[in-house]
């Protein structure tokens, strides 16, 4: 009886699930070469800011590397160019304007609301744009809050200064890894999908395909970024697009794959793996050492003679045809061609002033950071801009829940402060405080990946440590700071969230409804120009060719995947809110899977039919895309509006798995208790 009762209390001690996962740090590999160069980054500054009597001039110094390592996040050189150099040079702009308005009330408070505005809608655009309106208008806080001496032009050349050291270490090995990282992007994209054909058939295939989907990303993302950085052509990056083009394929032939089970999946990853070796050291099959033969030689002595078999086959020796450069993919020309930069700016701005989105998280930033530095401005607080500073680092969704960062910024910034207290009263002033900056530094790129109230926990101590460089207030800073955090965190939490209609609605089934509308436009456009019954054959067998437009195809299939796992993110941020809209989240999990599965059968059914499959009848098209499209509004709808709906499961027709999981995606919607909306 004891027993149960103390196992009851331990249960009702028991911290709640969101609050797990909003403190669980994520498993992450150790940054070592960026450890190093935030070590020296940061440490050398100060240091020779003591050895010339300059403390303060290196206290900027190292500032402006503080922010150049929180942006060296990229693999490939040219983009590390991009993602440090740009939002440096905003946020030296930044403590331009910051400087103008320092000591001016309301002044300070209408630019910074603007700016505020301004920094929060482009923040929407994409990764490099988030760090340029997190940069800027956090050295806009800085120089409308601290005193910086004259001439204006002083310290936003000193954190320029820094930002620039950093980044010359991190292109110190351009000249002789040029290339590696996008190399080793493709090659981990082979061994995603090799680890997709693995899981075929087997409980494991839904993780496979969620780890695939990042690799390819990353892949795309960092050829991309290049091609639209440099748009020159360079024959090593031209045989990296037609690789990562040469899987679409082998990606697409995975769903049919799983579908049949069997041995077919394990022999083609170790084909796949064999290929992503060879990309791994830029040669062909025949340079690597490999005594056995290839899988394809040893599977079998036969033709492949079903679609499946036809689908795979066909997209292994399209691989290795793209290898040895026998011939080129003909999908990067249509998925891999970027937009030029002279029409892209235009085309983002006008999506920045007409998204609802960019002005919800615009007006959003602006009211917050706009109370606060009304606060200060009104009410007498030291140091007073690091109340709007901690505003402007929590309130960042494109970064994680509002939520979560204020809890992990709170407990950071007290941990932080106690490791500060440490500091300042036991090391002594002067050079023994280098190697504290170098250490915290070091960490920092470390922490960061892990999770944001790590990083707190080390940047804390690290800013009071340079601020007290700048203004030699010892201790006589930490109980201020603490203050001065729990006020910025507790304005994001009333105005940013508590009070804000947003807050409290999961965005999930909306963007999933959107996934479902786009599986419809997915199957339209792989059976378009299909005609006849269903006992209609498809093209040859044999080619990688596909039904319809492939490469409006190939692009709609990458979209559904990228924005599913975009939606398994959103899920698992919104899933660290407490409750009700943790709950509400989590509610749309079975109907997440039950979606993937349809779009997983449509595939298999696009390539089965391919490679000489019946295609389907336009009655059957007509009426699973018809049904799709009536889920996504029930799923809008939240499911309690709609009456059940009768659904064709019978076994015949091309189609016939995809009305399945469509029908048991219906069951999903309609089942115990209604899905939150």
């Amino acid at each position: 009886m004891r027993t149960t009762e103390n196992d009851s209390a331990a249960g009702r001690l028991t911290p709640p699930p969101w609050l797990v996962r909003t403190l669980r740090p994520q498993p992450t590999a150790v940054p070592k070469a960026a450890a190093v160069r935030a070590a020296v980054g940061m440490g050398l500054p100060v240091a020779v800011g003591f050895a010339v009597g300059q403390s303060a001039d290196g206290a900027l110094v190292a500032m402006g590397a503080l922010g150049a390592v929180l942006g060296d996040t990229a693999d490939a050189y040219r983009l590390r160019v991009f993602n440090i150099a740009v939002p440096q040079l905003f946020a030296a702009a930044g403590l331009a304007l910051g400087e103008q308005v320092y000591g001016h009330g309301w002044v300070a408070v209408a630019a910074l609301t603007g700016l505020a505005l301004v920094a929060g809608m482009i923040s929407t655009i994409g990764a490099v744009s988030s760090a340029v309106g997190l940069n800027v208008l956090l050295m806009a806080v800085i120089g409308a809050g601290l005193p910086f001496p004259p001439p204006w032009w002083h310290g936003p050349a000193l954190i320029l200064l820094g930002a620039a050291l950093i980044l010359v270490m991190a292109l110190l090995a351009w000249p002789v890894r040029s290339g590696i990282p996008e190399r080793a992007a493709v090659a981990d994209a082979y061994h995603a999908t090799a680890d997709l054909l693995d899981a075929a058939g087997g409980e494991d295939w839904s993780e496979a395909r969620t780890r695939l989907t990042g690799a390819l990303d990353n892949a795309y993302d960092l050829l991309l970024s290049r091609r639209a950085l440099v748009p020159g052509r360079s024959r090593g990056m031209s045989r990296l697009m037609a690789l990562l083009g040469a899987l679409t394929p082998l990606v697409e032939a995975a769903p049919a794959v799983h579908a049949a089970g069997g041995p077919l999946g394990r022999r083609l990853a170790v084909e796949v793996r064999r290929i992503a070796a060879a990309v791994a050291v830029g040669g062909t099959l025949r340079t690597l050492a490999v005594d056995a033969p290839s899988a394809a030689e040893s599977s079998s002595d036969t033709e492949p003679d079903t679609p499946v078999e036809r689908a795979a086959a066909a997209a292994v020796l399209h691989a290795r045809e793209v290898l040895a450069d026998a011939r080129r993919s003909p999908v990067p020309s249509a998925g891999l061609r970027p937009t030029p930069l002279r029409a892209r700016v235009p085309a983002r701005a006008r999506e920045v002033l007409l998204s609802a989105t960019s002005w919800r998280y615009g007006l959003r930033l602006a009211l917050c950071l706009g109370l606060a530095q009304a606060l200060v401005s009104t009410v007498t607080v030291p140091r007073s801009y690091w109340v709007p500073l901690t505003v402007t680092f929590v309130l960042k969704p494109d970064f994680g829940s509002v939520f979560t960062r204020a809890v992990l910024r709170a407990l950071g910034t007290a941990v932080g402060l106690v490791l500060a207290t440490a500091v300042l009263e036991v090391v002594p002033r002067g050079a023994w405080e280098v190697p504290v900056v170098a250490v915290l530094a070091a960490a920092l790129p470390v922490v960061s990946r892990r999770s944001y109230g790590l990083q707190t926990m080390v940047i804390t101590p690290l800013i009071l440590i340079l601020s007290d460089l700048l203004n030699h207030q010892g201790v006589h800073l930490l109980v201020p700071r603490l203050v001065d955090s729990l006020l910025g965190c507790a304005i994001v939490l009333v105005a940013g969230y508590a009070l804000w209609p947003e807050s409290w609605h999961s965005r999930v089934g909306a963007r999933l409804a959107d996934s479902v509308d786009d599986v419809a436009r997915y199957l339209e456009c792989a059976f378009a120009g299909v005609g006849g019954d269903g006992d209609a054959p498809g093209p040859s067998p044999g080619s990688v060719g596909s039904v319809g437009s492939a490469g409006a195809r190939h692009r709609l299939r990458r979209r559904l995947y990228r924005d599913l796992g975009g939606l398994r993110t959103e899920f698992q941020r919104a899933l660290g809110e407490p409750p009700p809209t943790g709950a509400r989240a989590a509610a749309w999990w079975p109907l997440l899977v039950a979606v993937e599965r349809v779009i997983d059968a449509g595939t298999a059914a696009a390539v089965q039919t391919a490679q000489g499959a019946g295609s389907p009848a336009p009655a059957e098209l007509a009426g699973t895309t018809a049904d799709l499209r009536a889920l996504a509004v029930a799923i809008r709808a939240g499911g309690a509006e709609l009456a059940p709906r009768a659904h064709d499961v019978t076994p015949a027709g091309a189609l016939a798995e995809v009305r399945r999981e469509v029908a048991a995606a219906w069951s999903v919607l309609a089942g115990p208790g209604d899905v939150a909306r």
